[in-house]
């Protein structure tokens, strides 16, 4: 999980501060020397973890701190709002043109995913803003890198540009001119990397960049590198007039360096960031939700416009009228389940609930339970799926036998969801007497 460690070790260290009720100058002094080894554990450049605790301290140790009731929870706002400003503050968002096409060019080292994110980069715009992205391929030296690009191309629903093994410059040239005659209004290049940075390299993206005069020039790096994902994206700003970095595989950076740093370090925005291997795995940099999760304090926001991209509207309001009626089933049980699952994974997803967050390993989460259930629901029959009453103990048996579970499992699905029903039949209830009666779940302090 992303920040996993770092999140861990902050929350042990205000943990501290909030046992202490008041505050004074060395308490804090303490609690920033701890926040000062996580951060620089977690691969954080030193010259940022310096110059961020030196903020902190002095806001830290002013009188609406250490005169506070709550001081403790003032420190921890503080380094929340620290900590967005040092990742940028806002949202930076992609800079479209009055006049399409926007031109973006992608840029990194090789195995950084810059081929797979040009894809889901073409995806994103396509489902969130209506886009005619083309891809063109201009990385003509790694073996098979136009047939990744038309794979990924397709899974995004991006046509794809390519003239084979030829010059580059020439490929972005022929590529712009098809996108604006072809009504095309996103172009992204996709451009050859290396596995270290050369004359060679920059030379072509000069001369690429150059060709088609390019409204972003996006460099994607690997987040799980730290210290050398900051090193490398300082010296590609230092060659090419970078506009955003495209973080990867920021879901299994445990560490969060890249993160934290390479915004201060190159001055350039992060603008969005890579979360998992699908396609659809890609969101804008929220500099202030990621504080948030950094904290443990949750991302609701996040997870909402998960939901509102996921969750069918029409399906959702079948739902809520089954609700109602008290005539919920399996089938619906699996739709949802099914709605969930493209939200990400369930982990993931409990991460961005406020309170949650830092006690998220704590929890028991097996991702494989869902699997075992829409396994049991599939081998139902549709009757057994309307009425699941009618499972008696051979059904049971067949049910098991056919989707490779035990008939403990199969009751244990049934009475869980007997109590869904009876749940479902008490807010209904609730919501006829104008929500009058408070209901009293089991096992709930209310």
């Amino acid at each position: 999980m992303a920040f996993e460690s770092l999140s861990e070790k902050l929350s042990q260290a205000f943990k501290k501060l909030r046992s202490k009720g008041k505050l004074n100058e060395a308490d804090i002094k303490e609690a920033m020397r701890e926040v000062k080894f996580a951060l620089l554990e977690a691969d954080v450049n030193y010259k940022v973890v310096k110059d961020f605790v030196k903020a902190v301290s002095e806001r830290a140790v002013g009188q609406e701190v250490l005169e506070s009731l709550t001081p403790a929870q003032q420190v921890i706002k503080i380094v929340n709002e620290e900590l967005t400003a040092l990742m940028g503050g806002e949202n930076a968002r992609l800079e479209f043109p009055s006049k399409p096409p926007c031109v973006v060019l992608m840029c990194g080292l090789q195995g950084s995913g810059k081929t797979t994110h040009a894809a889901k980069l073409a995806r994103y715009f396509k489902e969130h803003m209506s886009c005619r992205p083309l891809l063109i391929a201009c990385d003509v030296y790694r073996p098979a890198a136009i047939e990744q690009l038309q794979i990924v191309g397709e899974k995004a629903g991006a046509r794809v540009f390519e003239m084979g093994q030829g010059d580059p410059v020439q490929i972005a040239r022929e590529g712009l001119r098809f996108a604006k005659d072809h009504g095309h209004d996103l172009v992204i290049v996709d451009t050859a990397g290396r596995l270290h940075i050369d004359e060679t390299l920059m030379d072509e993206l000069k001369r690429i960049e150059a060709e088609v005069n390019p409204n972003e020039i996006l460099l994607v790096v690997d987040s799980m590198t730290g210290q050398d994902a900051v090193t490398v994206a300082d010296t590609f700003n230092k060659a090419l007039p970078i506009t955003g970095v495209i973080l990867t595989k920021l879901d299994s950076d445990t560490r969060g360096g890249a993160a934290i740093s390479v915004r201060q370090v190159t001055g350039k925005p992060i603008k969005f960031s890579g979360i998992g291997e699908k396609i659809e795995d890609l969101e804008p940099f929220h500099p202030e939700r990621m504080a948030s999760r950094i904290l443990g304090m949750g991302d609701m926001l996040t997870l909402i416009e998960k939901a509102q991209t996921s969750v069918d509207e029409k399906e959702a309001e079948k739902l809520a009228r089954k609700m109602k009626e008290n005539s919920f089933d399996m089938n619906d049980l699996l739709d949802q389940m099914q709605q969930i699952k493209k939200m990400g994974s369930i982990k993931q997803l409990l991460g961005m609930i406020p309170g949650i967050g830092n006690k998220i390993d704590e929890m028991d989460v097996d991702e494989r339970q869902l699997v075992r259930i829409e396994a049991m629901i599939t081998s139902m029959t549709p009757a057994e799926r309307e009425k699941p009453s009618i499972i008696n103990p051979s059904r049971k048996r067949r049910i098991a036998a056919g989707s490779g579970t035990r008939v403990e499992d199969v009751n244990r699905l049934l009475k869980q969801f007997d109590q869904m029903k009876q749940m479902m039949k008490k807010m209904g209830n609730m919501g006829k007497k104008g929500g009058k009666r408070r209901m009293r779940l089991p096992g709930m302090p209310f």
